[in-house]
């Protein structure tokens, strides 16, 4: 058995977040779905504002270990977990792997333009936002495919550069009447093995539907059910304890619970 953590935290905000431009995901207070811009077309770097929230995240951060990192190919998440690392005290010198699989979804012909134009698009097609897929778009089960390989590619790198902290028996996990205090460490002081994931609010989303839904996760004690449907905001932040089946001949996951999930304690 190998357990370990894995945090996922949204890049900061973008200028095309501000324009309402589909490049990627904003999250205002009052609806998840009223400013989305979403894509991979637009390569776009951080905005000022982004790269606060960034810093922001690192000191939050900062005496938390990380033992790998991995990072989306495209520049608002590459400069988000850089920044991270940076602030990291124990992982500023830490390698970042960046993988494509960890893009954006694709929104197709709707990327560039406004969000309006994607949400007529929508509602003329019958669907609500979340779910409608544009012409050339990924549809979410497309974006799922992207996240299985991912975390296959996860399993095998944490299995083959951690195989020495393999435990005998199934690790001590989080109890489900647990009560958490709301630290940056919550979940994670006793697990030496501790995956730093930075990538994009769409993806992020399904990543939350794969995980609740198709893995049947549990939500955290006290949490909001209405939170796997929401979207994650600027480097809003999600943290799972996965316990992975780990043999020389094949890796199977055993358990995944959830720590937190969209936590923002650090930009308000």
């Amino acid at each position: 058995m190998l357990t370990f953590a894995l945090t996922l935290v949204r890049h900061g905000e973008t200028q095309c977040n501000k324009d309402g431009l589909l490049q990627d995901l904003i999250v205002p207070k009052t609806c998840y779905w009223d400013a989305l811009a979403l894509g991979q077309k637009i390569d776009a770097p951080l905005s000022e504002i982004g790269i606060r929230q960034s810093e922001a995240a690192g000191l939050y951060l900062r005496d938390v270990n990380f033992t790998n990192v991995f990072v989306s190919d495209m520049k608002r998440a590459k400069q988000t977990a850089e920044i991270i690392v940076k602030n990291n005290r124990t992982s500023h010198d830490i390698e970042l792997v960046t993988d494509s699989s960890l893009k954006e979804r694709c929104f197709g012909i709707a990327e560039g333009g406004q969000v309006k134009e994607m949400k007529n698009m929508a509602k003329t097609a019958g669907w609500s936002l979340p779910e409608f897929t544009p012409p050339e778009g990924e549809t979410i089960e497309q974006v799922k495919a992207r996240i299985k390989d991912f975390l296959k590619a996860l399993f095998q790198r944490i299995a083959n550069d951690h195989r020495d902290k393999n435990q005998v028996s199934e690790a001590p996990v989080l109890k489900t009447e647990e009560v958490l205090p709301g630290l940056p460490d919550d979940g994670v002081l006793n697990v030496p093995v501790h995956a730093l994931v930075v990538g994009h609010g769409a993806y992020m989303s399904i990543v939350m539907l794969y995980f609740f839904g198709d893995l049947k996760c549990p939500m955290p004690r006290g949490s909001d059910p209405a939170q796997r449907f929401s979207i994650c905001p600027n480097t809003g932040m999600c943290r799972f304890i996965i316990t992975l089946n780990c043999s020389y001949a094949d890796l199977t996951l055993s358990n995944i619970q959830c720590v937190f999930i969209n936590r923002r304690e650090h930009i308000k």
